[in-house]
């Protein structure tokens, strides 16, 4: 059964991308196909960034621990989606121009902002892997909380990129803030209450 269910889920995360080559194919990405590949896939970035981020949350909550193994899974095609959109920006966007991508990295904030979070999810996919929990052991956390900094920086590159104060990209930008406090509160309710240790005289 959790074979099925992951199974489930991982078709499931590839429907967007299967919907996305349709409608490629069928000329149904409207009158500016690259901008639109790019708009579409970037927001599953995002939103498969949250689903990650909320496994904590809704593990904590519902007390459903099984929750705990698609977060990888989720990650995973996270880095997928935000690769396509990088992809279709370097290839639909600037033709493999690399120098141009450069310059458009260093003077326009917000796809400075949308190149930080690619390049620092890159090694969390490439840590990904069993065998790379083991070599890192305690340290694979560490370089996984890389993934809070990855979602600030993907918000702020959407906000930014639509320059509207309302809408999708405000609500995108909560939802990071909130699975964000959550853990911030956790983490501040937990220390506090750490019993403290006698000091020996």
């Amino acid at each position: 059964m959790r074979k099925a269910i992951k199974s489930l889920v991982f078709l499931l995360a590839l429907v967007p991308a299967a919907w996305l080559v349709y409608l490629l194919l069928t000329n149904g990405l409207g009158v500016n196909p690259a901008e639109t590949l790019q708009l579409e896939t970037g927001i599953w970035a995002l939103r498969f960034l949250l689903g990650g981020l909320a496994i904590t949350p809704l593990r904590r909550l519902t007390g459903w621990n099984r929750l705990v193994q698609y977060r990888r899974m989720i990650g995973l095609f996270a880095f997928f989606y935000a690769f396509l959109h990088f992809l279709s920006y370097l290839v639909l966007d600037q033709y493999f121009a690399f120098g141009q991508m450069m310059t458009d990295v260093v003077k326009r904030p917000f796809i400075t902002m949308g190149f930080i979070a690619f390049v620092l999810m890159i090694p969390l996919a490439l840590t990904s892997t069993k065998g790379w929990i083991r070599r890192l052991g305690r340290r694979w956390q560490t370089v996984h909380r890389l993934v809070y900094l990855v979602a600030i920086t993907a918000a702020i590159h959407y906000v930014w990129k639509v320059k509207v104060p309302f809408g999708a990209p405000l609500y995108y930008a909560a939802a990071v803030a909130l699975l964000l406090g959550f853990r911030i509160v956790r983490y501040y309710s937990s220390s506090k209450s750490m019993p403290t240790q006698p000091v020996k005289a």
